[in-house]
């Protein structure tokens, strides 16, 4: 995870070594050496990937010649991702970004006590017919539509006996699969309101710039620029869903003829599914970035 980038190039590793040091743990050799039960904590994974995607950029930048501001129009992440968009387009700093990510993993996961919650993926199903099961399945528990990934991909969470009602109720409703997801807590629902306010007390005290391209926010699908707005949106987005296949049709539709994913490939299937007419690259080891920068 990272570490080709960071054993082909100093600029590489030196983003992974400001994390460590802004962390005050070696997390780039826990990415690299494990053990991945300690990896995929959800406090060292969201620094962690954010770190990949962040180191890719900076090479990028410093061997490909790439420039941010003239090339991109927009920015855009999924859930932790926004974070890493925001220190892309120069409105967080890279230390101050992985203790924020580190904050937020900590803080959902304290949020509600494990075994309690769940997450599932709904797949065939559109976006208001998932909400609409997620409101019955609730009962008086939580259970809401938490990420709008794709046509026919949306995730719910909630309480766990409140997920496996939606689950079941899904497939009555002509779900082609429904799959529980094996995460650590259920994220983007009301159960995570107490991590939303550790992040609101956290993003008060932050310094946050306007970013040099707009961010397209996960909770509204559209640009923003304020940093007072983005700070509420973050907060929003802790206990929000996240609207990205309203995101990439918003980009889209503001003239946006392709689209790059850094660090790994994830989102890449997403956008294309979404947008199956527009280009799509992505770049997450050394090779990637590479090629990507002969693309670009």
């Amino acid at each position: 995870m990272g570490r080709g980038l960071a054993e082909a190039s100093p600029i590489a590793r030196a983003v992974f070594e400001e994390v460590d040091e802004a962390l005050g743990q070696h997390l780039s050799r826990l990415m690299w050496e494990g053990p991945e039960d300690q990896l995929t904590l959800t406090e060292n994974a969201q620094p962690a990937i954010m770190a990949v995607s962040i180191a890719a950029l900076r090479v990028l930048e410093s061997e490909g010649g790439l420039n941010l501001a003239d090339k991109a129009a927009y920015v855009a992440g999924h859930s932790l991702g926004e974070y890493t968009a925001l220190a892309a387009a120069g409105a967080l700093g890279l230390a101050q970004t992985a203790r924020l990510l580190k904050l937020r993993g900590q803080s959902m996961q304290a949020a509600v006590p494990v075994g309690e919650g769940a997450m599932a993926a709904l797949l065939g199903l559109g976006f208001e017919a998932v909400q609409s099961i997620a409101e019955e399945a609730a009962q008086g528990q939580v259970c809401a539509a938490a990420n709008d990934n794709a046509p026919g991909q949306v995730v719910v969470s909630g309480h766990v006996d409140a997920v496996a009602r939606a689950m079941a109720l899904a497939r009555t409703r002509g779900a082609r699969h429904s799959v529980l997801l094996p995460v650590s807590a259920p994220f983007h629902c009301a159960l995570m309101q107490p991590a939303a306010e550790a992040m609101a007390a956290a993003l008060a005290d932050a310094e946050l710039r306007a970013p040099f391209v707009p961010l397209v926010a996960n909770v509204t699908a559209a640009p923003v620029t304020d940093p007072g707005a983005i700070r509420r949106l973050l907060v929003e987005q802790v206990t929000g869903t996240v609207r990205w296949r309203e995101s990439v049709l918003a980009m889209a539709a503001l003239g946006v003829t392709g689209f790059v994913e850094l660090g790994g490939k994830v989102l890449a299937p997403m956008v294309r599914r979404i947008t199956p007419d527009v280009p799509v690259l992505s770049a997450g080891d050394m090779a990637g970035v590479e090629a990507l920068a002969k693309e670009i």
